[in-house]
């Protein structure tokens, strides 16, 4: 059984200690909360830090100035702790700032076991929580780099697009194929676990909104459903025409092209180019002729809506370097 410490367990446990060692530096009590504070607060992404880190703070001022106030005027009883949580959870979440519910409790328990509201002890409260947020803040600065990985994902699932037109294309031909078709579930695995880490890397640009990425393999996603529902017609072909041979050797073509270059207007008119000759030519004499001259029209729809999904990311990617 392997053992592995990950950046984000080693970002929580050096965050915590520095929390405490500062809490108690300054002779602050209960100072082992601006750990548990700083623990909260480290997320998956940039954005989300601080997301959750702007809750918690807003969402720990509401639950010390409604404490403080029941507190005062009611008395230190349990009965008023609960009261506070029934006033102070509604808002919260009214607010959208659920994951402050678990940092303010802390604070309003600090609160309740004092049993007196002083100057000195919303100071001492405001600094754990600045410390333990501005310490998960200082955590998060750190991410690790995700450019190799989705470059890595950008390259496997090229490959793949590659083998599944060739694969397609050999049938058309042939009529027949080895293939086992792995790519298929393989494919579906890795565009989900792309798009996972693209969307985790947009999160974790600040100041910029850097979707390339995500918008290169949502691209992919669709081109692939466009493949899927193409197999069962492809699979149906057991006649081959001459029909068969134009629109496999244009599969392979474009199972060669397949890139981040934009090939689309040159295989847009092959695909204009093609549907001419096909009207040129004489009508199918069988019903099994004409069967496959449909799915292969077909096909040839579909493989151009293959080609206008590539073409719409390009021109969002055009429109967003205006």
């Amino acid at each position: 059984m392997s053992f592995r410490i990950g950046y984000r367990t080693l970002k929580t446990a050096v965050g915590a200690g520095l929390a405490v060692a500062i809490a108690q530096g300054l002779n602050l009590d209960f100072y082992g909360s601006a750990a548990i504070i700083t623990i909260l607060c480290i997320s998956v992404t940039r954005r989300d830090s601080l997301k959750v880190s702007w809750a918690r703070v807003v969402s720990c001022i509401i639950g010390m100035m409604i404490s403080g106030v029941l507190f005062e005027v009611i008395g230190y009883q349990p009965w008023t702790l609960a009261l506070i949580m029934i006033l102070f959870i509604p808002i919260v979440v009214k607010l959208k700032m659920n994951e402050g519910i678990a940092t303010s409790s802390v604070i309003i328990l600090h609160l309740y076991t004092v049993g007196n509201m002083s100057l000195a002890l919303i100071f001492n409260e405001l600094l754990i929580i600045i410390i333990g947020v501005g310490i998960a803040l200082l955590m998060n600065l750190y991410m690790p780099n995700s450019d190799q990985a989705l470059r890595m994902y950008h390259k496997e699932i090229e490959e793949h697009f590659k083998t599944i037109l060739h694969e397609l294309s050999v049938y058309l031909r042939y009529g027949e194929s080895e293939w086992e078709g792995k790519e298929i579930p393989e494919t579906v695995d890795l565009l989900q676990q792309a798009k996972n880490l693209a969307l985790r890397n947009i999160h974790n640009h600040i100041l910029r909104y850097d979707d390339q990425y995500y918008y290169y393999f949502k691209m992919r996603e669709k081109q692939f459903e466009i493949l899927e529902r193409l197999m069962p017609y492809v699979s149906q072909i057991h006649q081959t025409v001459s029909q068969s041979e134009t629109v496999a050797d244009f599969m392979e073509e474009l199972s060669n092209s397949v890139s981040p270059a934009n090939r689309v207007p040159y295989f847009l008119e092959r695909i204009r180019s093609m549907r001419a000759g096909f009207e040129e030519m004489p009508l199918p004499k069988t019903r099994e002729e004409f069967e496959v001259r449909s799915s292969l029209v077909y096909i040839l729809h579909e493989l151009e809506e293959y080609l206008h999904i590539k073409d719409r990311l390009w021109n969002h990617a055009d429109k967003k370097k205006l």
